[in-house]
């Protein structure tokens, strides 16, 4: 529940918590975005940034959609971490004026010049850092700080895809990079929040197997993890690359196991989130058979962007919703019919590159649905985004 410190704010409801609006924004700009790739990829739409127009679509979901629900998640977050009264009003409008700013520059990039783009785009995670660091430190929780070096790290990429695609004229390392360390966020806070939430759940309803909360095994996996994903990085189609791969999508489905998701299949917010998490060791997986030349490397790629990063995403930005505006958790039909889109827009578009015979009408299938799912959760979730609590 939001802190009772609260009552004092008397702006609008949207600005009195971090993730109404980028949670509300974020979701409603990640539908149109994919509405717009769609005429694009079919060569229909014509675009006026600075980047080719694969690298618009990988940018603005990871810096611009991501980051946006990156933000919603901390800014709500931090001040349970610190005890301290969250961002709101004011800096909090100036903070989503930036990211709306930086999607702007992108958009018109081509106009105003790639590097002007680059310092308006690049200044929303760097601001964001800086807020999230200054919260942490006063509150003295240094153990949160990983998750500053995490933003700090995306920061930087950003910068980096901006200078890649104009000196090299598509972002390649970069948009791995960017991808690589969303997935180790993803890995970081789900490996935290996953196992909480379900032991919550499932102590409420009796004896049974619990999962096993974050510890030793969790940090060797993610260590291994982020050398790993350097390793793809870097070399991603090397056959040593791949057995490194294979080895990491084990340490995740056994983290997965642990976790006992198989006990929730009665709670759909909890359930999601399991879900949600095995598309990390599918990615790693498909990544593997790419790097022996088996499949297409887009396959990976898309089970941890559309498939691990999308269901992540939406999990967590309806169950934060819902805890945050004083509703009961549970997964409403309009929520389900969220979470089924969403998966039918991941595994469709993992299958478009698995199966190129039928890649057209997959594709099809995976845009409408990725923005049936994400501008859905705006029209479901918007209300109680914009209203105040009583």
């Amino acid at each position: 529940m939001p802190s009772p410190k609260l009552k004092n704010y008397r702006g609008p409801a949207l600005f009195s918590f971090g993730f109404r609006p980028f949670f509300l924004f974020g979701s409603l700009y990640a539908g149109a975005a994919m509405l717009v790739w769609l005429p694009v990829f079919y060569g229909t739409l014509g675009l006026g940034t600075a980047f080719a127009p694969r690298d618009w679509h990988i940018h603005e979901m990871l810096f611009g959609y991501i980051a946006a629900v990156l933000a919603g998640f901390l800014l709500t977050a931090i001040p349970n971490w610190t005890g301290r009264l969250p961002l709101q009003g004011r800096p909090l409008m100036v903070l989503f004026a930036v990211w709306v700013a930086g999607r702007i520059a992108v958009s018109v990039s081509a106009t105003i010049g790639w590097g002007a783009a680059a310092v308006i785009d690049g200044a929303f995670l760097v601001l964001l850092a800086a807020a999230a660091a200054r919260e942490i430190i006063a509150g003295r929780k240094w153990s949160n700080l990983n998750i500053v070096a995490v933003v700090s790290l995306l920061a930087a990429g950003n910068i980096f895809f901006h200078l890649e695609a104009h000196v090299s004229g598509l972002a390649d390392y970069a948009s791995r990079a960017g991808i690589a360390v969303v997935m180790m966020l993803i890995s970081l806070i789900g490996g935290r929040i996953i196992p909480s939430f379900t032991r919550n759940w499932l102590a409420k309803r009796g004896a049974g197997r619990l999962p096993i909360p974050f510890g030793r095994f969790d940090m060797i996996t993610l260590g291994i993890s982020a050398l790993v994903l350097i390793g793809w990085i870097v070399r991603p189609l090397e056959p040593v690359t791949g057995v490194a791969l294979l080895i990491c999508s084990g340490l995740h489905i056994a983290r997965l196991a642990r976790w006992t998701g198989y006990r929730t299949t009665s709670d759909r917010l909890v359930l999601i989130l399991h879900l949600a998490y095995a598309f990390v060791p599918l990615g790693f997986v498909l990544a593997a058979l790419s790097a022996w030349d088996l499949v297409a490397p887009s396959a990976g790629i898309h089970a941890w962007t559309g498939g691990a990063i999308g269901t992540m995403t939406l999990a967590v930005m309806t169950r934060a919703t819902l805890g945050h505006t004083g509703q009961t958790l549970r997964a409403s039909p309009a929520t389900h019919l969220i979470y089924a889109a969403v998966i039918v827009a991941a595994l469709s578009r993992v299958c478009a590159v698995l199966q190129p015979d039928h890649a057209g009408p997959l594709l099809a299938i995976a845009g409408v649905a990725w923005a049936a799912a994400f501008t859905g959760f705006a029209a479901a979730y918007g209300p109680a985004l914009c209203r105040r609590m009583k």
